[in-house]
Order: C-alpha cells, then structure tokens, then sequence
C-alpha cells in the first residue's frame, strides 16, 4: 500500500514499419470460417468415436447375454454339487460312527441281528407266511 513504485526500463525506439491492417489480422469472415472448421473437426472425430463405441456395445451385449447364461449354468450345477458334498459329509460320518456300524450292515446286506424279529406287514386280508431263514442256511 505504501510502496514505491518500481523503477521503469526507458522506452526504445521503435521502428515503425508500415503495415497493412489486412495482412497482420484476418479479417473477421475469415476467422469465423477458421473457427467453423475447426469446430466441425472435432464434431467429426466425436461422432467417428461415438460410432466405434456403440459399434463395440452393440457386439458386447449378446456376449454379455450369453456368458450371464452359463455362469447361470455354473451356478446351478454349484448348487446341485454342494447338496451332493453335504450329503456325502453326512454319511461319511455316518459310516465312521462306531454306534452305527451294526445298522449299516445290516442295511447293506440285508442281514438282520440274531437278536432281532423280522416283521412284516401285510394285508389284513391275505395272511402271509413269512419264514425267516436260520444262520446255518446262509453261509
């Protein structure tokens, strides 16, 4: 605020040379169609950019269609194969119980304890004749 002004440089002399205000400006219709031009370009390369874009889409999204479609597959048969692993989980600790190997036996082989009575039922009707086979009979 109270500061000095800062010395000025002295002034040169400067030659003067006669020029046309024609030849050192452009006349203002010659601008204009510079600037129309220039304008026009860039709208042209924007639509030529815009084309390849959409051009580019236009092919992606019946891939993006397609691969929705088999990741929607995939996705299924994850599940399928999780409840088969649950499954499995389930009885691969049933089979290591030790409480439990009588009944898997006797499941898989269709084998009945001695100290078991085999029954089976029927109609009310009908009397079946059930004969139960003795541990000699089967080898």
């Amino acid at each position: 605020m109270n500061a000095l002004p800062l010395p000025q440089p002295p002034e040169s002399p400067r030659s003067r040379r006669s020029r046309s205000p024609k030849s050192s400006r452009r006349s203002r219709p010659q601008q204009d169609r510079v600037l129309a031009a220039e304008a026009i370009a860039k709208l042209s390369v924007n639509v030529v950019i815009s084309g390849a874009a959409i051009a580019a889409l236009v092919q992606l999204i019946p891939y993006s269609l397609n691969q929705q479609a088999k990741l929607k597959e995939i996705q299924a048969e994850v599940h399928t194969a999780d409840t088969r692993v649950s499954r499995l989980k389930s009885d691969f600790n049933r089979y290591f119980d030790p409480q439990q190997t009588t009944a898997i036996v006797q499941e898989q082989t269709n084998r009945a304890d001695p100290n078991q009575r085999l029954v089976v039922l029927g109609d009310s009707d009908s009397p079946v004749k059930v004969e139960q086979t003795t541990a000699a009979q089967n080898p």
